[in-house]
C-alpha cells in the first residue's frame, strides 16, 4: 500500500495518535522557499477551551522532542487548529528543530534530577546540554540552583511551572554566564507555548506535571546506558537504595499519558490495577533493568528477614547471651524495611496509609526490641491469605511471556540468597 505524505508525517513524529492531523504538503509546488501545503478548516486551540486536544499537543510536542529528535518549533495559537471533527491540526512547518540523542537523555535527566532536588547532578546535567562550561565552578552552580528551585518543587512535580522556572534562573544565568544554544530556545518557547495556552482557561495547568509521568516512565524503560546509569545514580546513594524515589517513579509511570488514552485515564489508580501494571511493567523485556534491581533488594531483603527471624529465636533460648553474639548489623535493618516497602509496593496501595502512620526514622540502636518490631511489620503485611489472593489473580492475568519471567525468578533470588550467605561466611571466617 502506498504511504501518502501526510500518513508518512503522521507516523514518524505522532505515532498512532488517532487525533492529531497533519497537512498534506505539496512537493511538486514546493521550493527551498515556500512550502505549500493542504489547507485545513478550524479554530484557533487558543479560542477553544477544549483541554484534551491540550493534552494531546502536550504529548505530541514530547513524543517527537524526546522520541524522534524531530518537532514542531513554532507552535503559537495559530498554528495549532481544532478541526471541526475534534482533532489537532498541526500548521506552518516552516519552523522545526532537531534534538540530538545526547541531547534528549540530558534533558530527561534534568527533568529527573529537578523533581528529585538532585542539584549537584542537575548542575552536571546544564553541562550535558550545553548551558554551562565544563569549566564552570560546580558547587557554586549547586548552590545556586538549590536556592533558585527549592520553593519550586517543593510542593511537587504537578505544580511547576516551566514559566517560573525560567522567570527564577534569570538572575543564576546572567551571574553564571549561561549559554542559550539554538535549540533551547525552540524547545521551551514551544514548551512555554503549549502551557501558555492551557493557562488561558485552566490556571492550574502545569506542562511538566502533566509530561513527568511519560519523562518517568522513559526513564524507567529506556535502554540507552546514559538514562541507565543516571536511574542507578538516583536510586543509590553511597550504596544504600532508596526506595522511596523507586516508589515515586513508579507511581508516577503509572499516571503516564499514552498513545491510546492521554486524558481519558482516571487520576485515581485501584491498588489491583495499580500491582497488575507494576508487574506488567516489570516483567516485560523493557522492565529488565529496573526487575534486576527489585529482585536484588528483594534478596537482601529476605536475608535480612532470616537473620531477623534467627536472632529473634536465638534470644528466647535462657542464657543464649552467653553463646550466641547478635548478626544483625544496620544495614540489614535497612534491608528489612526496604524488604516491607517492597512488599508494600507489590501488594498495592491498600497499606500504604498504615505504614506512613507507623513509619519512623531509622535509628542507630540494635537492640531487641527494634528487631521484634521490625520483624512483625515484614511479617504483618501478609496477614491472610486474601491479600495474596489479589496477586495471584492478577498473575493468571498477564501475558504467557511475563508468566515465564515470573517463573524464572525464584530461581535467580535463591543464586542471590547463596551468593550473600557465601560471603557473609567468608567474613565471619576471615575478617
Amino acid at each position: 500500500m502506498e504511504v501518502s505524505p501526510r500518513d508518512a508525517n503522521s507516523m514518524n513524529l505522532y505515532g498512532s495518535i488517532q487525533d492529531v492531523v497533519v497537512p498534506l504538503m505539496y512537493t511538486e509546488y514546493t521550493t527551498r522557499k515556500v512550502l505549500v501545503m493542504e489547507w485545513i478548516e478550524g479554530e484557533k486551540l487558543s479560542e477553544v477551551k477544549d483541554l484534551y486536544l491540550i493534552e494531546v499537543g502536550v504529548y505530541c510536542s514530547f513524543n517527537q522532542l524526546l522520541e524522534c529528535g524531530f518537532y514542531h518549533a513554532d507552535p503559537h495559537p495559530g498554528n495549532l487548529l481544532r478541526t471541526y471533527d475534534g482533532k489537532l491540526a498541526y500548521l506552518d512547518f516552516g519552523m522545526t528543530g532537531e534534538f540530538k540523542q545526547e541531547l534528549r537523555d540530558g534533558f530527561m535527566e534534568a527533568c529527573l534530577h529537578l523533581v528529585n532536588r538532585d542539584f549537584d547532578a542537575l548542575a552536571k546535567d546544564f553541562v550535558t546540554l550545553g548551558l554551562l562550561p565544563a569549566t564552570a565552578d560546580k558547587e557554586a552552580v549547586t548552590k545556586a540552583l538549590t536556592g533558585v528551585f527549592q520553593n519550586a518543587v517543593a510542593k511537587g512535580v504537578s505544580n511547576i511551572s516551566f514559566g517560573d522556572l525560567l522567570g527564577n534562573l534569570g538572575t543564576t544565568m546572567y551571574k553564571f554566564k549561561f549559554r542559550i544554544p539554538s535549540y533551547f530556545s525552540l524547545v521551551i518557547r514551544s514548551l512555554a507555548v503549549l502551557e501558555g495556552i492551557a493557562i488561558s482557561f485552566n490556571p492550574e495547568y502545569k506542562v511538566l506535571g502533566s509530561t513527568y509521568p511519560w519523562i518517568a516512565r522513559k526513564v524507567l524503560t529506556d535502554s540507552s546506558p546514559q538514562l541507565k546509569s543516571s536511574l542507578e545514580n538516583l536510586l543509590y546513594k553511597d550504596g544504600v537504595f532508596r526506595i522511596d524515589r523507586l516508589e515515586s517513579l513508579l507511581t508516577e509511570s503509572l499516571r503516564a499519558k499514552t498513545e491510546k488514552a492521554i486524558v481519558k485515564q482516571t487520576e485515581g489508580t485501584d491498588s489491583r490495577m495499580a500491582m497488575k501494571e507494576i508487574l506488567s511493567f516489570t516483567l516485560t523485556e523493557k522492565g529488565e533493568f529496573v526487575r534486576e534491581i527489585i529482585v536484588q533488594e528483594f534478596a537482601k531483603g529476605l536475608d535480612a528477614l532470616g537473620l531477623a527471624t534467627l536472632e529473634t529465636a536465638a534470644a528466647r533460648v535462657p542464657f543464649s547471651a552467653l553463646f550466641y553474639s547478635p548478626i544483625l548489623t544496620d544495614e540489614d535493618i535497612t534491608n528489612l524495611r526496604t524488604f516491607r516497602r517492597l512488599m508494600l509496593l507489590l501488594l498495592g496501595a491498600r497499606r500504604k496509609e498504615e505504614f506512613h502512620t507507623r513509619s519512623r526514622q531509622a535509628s542507630p540502636d540494635k537492640n531487641q526490641i527494634l528487631y521484634m518490631e521490625e520483624l512483625s511489620s515484614v511479617l504483618n503485611q501478609v496477614e491472610s491469605v486474601q491479600d495474596i489472593l489479589p496477586v495471584l489473580s492478577i498473575i493468571l492475568e498477564l501475558p504467557p511471556e511475563s508468566q515465564q519471567q515470573l517463573l524464572q525468578l525464584p530461581a535467580n533470588l535463591v543464586r542471590q540468597l547463596i551468593s550473600r550467605a557465601a560471603a557473609r561466611t567468608v567474613r565471619r571466617v576471615f575478617l
